[in-house]
């Protein structure tokens, strides 16, 4: 079970990491999910990236595990509404199968779930 939750661990931080890099490498994508009622959908996908990066980061370093553990499960909060926003717009614009928009609002509670138990 140890073992199960090391590399759980490096899993959830190469998702975490990797989709902080997409932030920037492509933003669009990100800024058509963030609510019209948020301002300054650019800064705010580069700050969500920053943290991904630095929370996936986080995560493998004993020292920065729980703190980042804390930061991701509070991203992953603050990042709910874009989700909604998605679902509520059907994608966005972008192409997102309907059921893969529903499914995204509970797998929130399992990426906090995981990222809950890795932290430890």
């Amino acid at each position: 079970m140890r073992y199960l939750k090391h590399y759980s661990r490096y899993v959830l931080a190469l998702l975490f990491f990797g989709a902080g890099v997409l932030h920037f490498l492509s933003p669009g994508p990100f800024m058509r999910i963030v609510p019209p009622y948020l301002p300054a959908p650019l800064l705010l996908v580069y700050l969500s990236g920053a943290a991904e990066i630095a929370g996936g980061l986080g995560l493998l370093l004993p020292a920065t595990r729980r703190l980042a553990g804390w930061g991701l499960v509070l991203l992953l909060v603050a990042v709910f509404p874009a989700n909604v926003y998605m679902l509520q717009t059907h994608g966005a614009g972008l192409a997102v199968p309907l059921w893969a928009l529903w499914l995204r609002l509970p797998l929130q509670l399992v990426l906090i779930v995981w990222v809950w138990k890795v932290k430890q």
